[in-house]
């Protein structure tokens, strides 16, 4: 196809992508036109086929092929409705790719929409790569918070260290060498650094609890805020087992500090990018 081919096709594709209940669709009538599709019941047998794709590759149909009626001008000058779909980026490449690919048309579509579909899952990812670094710098402050108030009750930073040593065990059954040797964690990083967020987010929790109580309780000593913490873990695995998730069996995470290197690198390649233009 030539350049210029392209980036018609590209633009054209662009115009009728629309927004239906928060999700960026397409209409699988307007689709039809573009794929070179005239008959509406061909390109209807596209879809099923699609639709069974998705079923295979077990994603909700239903949600990526939203079932819709479409109102269409007949020659008399009144309007019928018609059933169509909206179709999401993943529905729209399942349905190029049973395409008839000798179509140009289809064969941009193909490429268009694997594009467009990676780029959502990139997107995606790297929400959750943020979304855990900030879960962990969120419970860096609350341990530090956490710290500052100990000392004042009594506990140095030994004793601080013990007592979250001690709430670990209460939240995962196990001890926290143990458990790094589990995540593949080496001895001198912070378990938290290799825990998924859900496990990061949940020690943050805990840990706050303590915080409060040990000031709404006027709790000092070693002793006593370590039974508080020890209470507060314990509460808040029972939180996770009542939904039916088990702390101590959840896959390690990737070392948080790689992980935002990695951030901080594309962030600095895009930015070196934007610069350029």
């Amino acid at each position: 196809m030539k350049t210029e081919e392209i980036i018609e096709l590209f633009r054209q594709f662009e115009s009728i992508a629309n927004e239906y209940e928060g999700v960026e669709c397409w209409s699988a009538r307007e689709l039809a036109k573009l794929l070179g599709y005239a008959q509406w019941r061909n390109f209807e047998n596209i879809v099923n086929k699609a639709k069974a794709a998705c079923e295979h590759a077990e994603q909700e149909v239903s949600y990526h092929f939203a079932e819709v009626g479409k109102m269409v001008s007949l020659g008399s000058g009144s309007e019928r409705e018609v059933s169509d779909y909206m179709l999401t980026r993943y529905a729209c490449y399942l349905v190029a790719q049973n395409g008839d690919p000798r179509k140009p048309q289809v064969a941009f579509a193909q490429n268009y929409f694997a594009v467009q579909t990676r780029r959502a899952e990139l997107v995606q990812q790297r929400i959750l790569d943020y979304e855990r670094i900030q879960a962990r710098t969120k419970l860096a402050e609350t341990e530090k918070r956490l710290s500052g108030i100990l000392y004042e009750r009594g506990v140095d930073s030994k004793g601080f260290a013990l007592i979250r040593s001690k709430g670990d065990k209460a939240l995962f059954r196990i001890d926290t060498a143990l458990l790094k040797r589990k995540l593949g964690a080496p001895e001198s990083r912070p378990l938290a650094d290799f825990l998924p967020t859900i496990s990061i987010k949940a020690k943050d929790f805990a840990a706050e609890m303590t915080s409060v109580n040990v000031q709404q309780k006027d709790l000092y000593g070693q002793q006593e805020i370590g039974k508080e913490h020890v209470d507060n873990n314990a509460a808040v695995r029972d939180m996770l087992l009542q939904r039916g998730i088990v702390p101590e069996q959840l896959p390690p995470g990737e070392d948080v500090k790689k992980v935002e290197r990695r951030l901080k690198s594309e962030e600095k390649r895009l930015t070196g990018k934007a610069k350029k233009k």
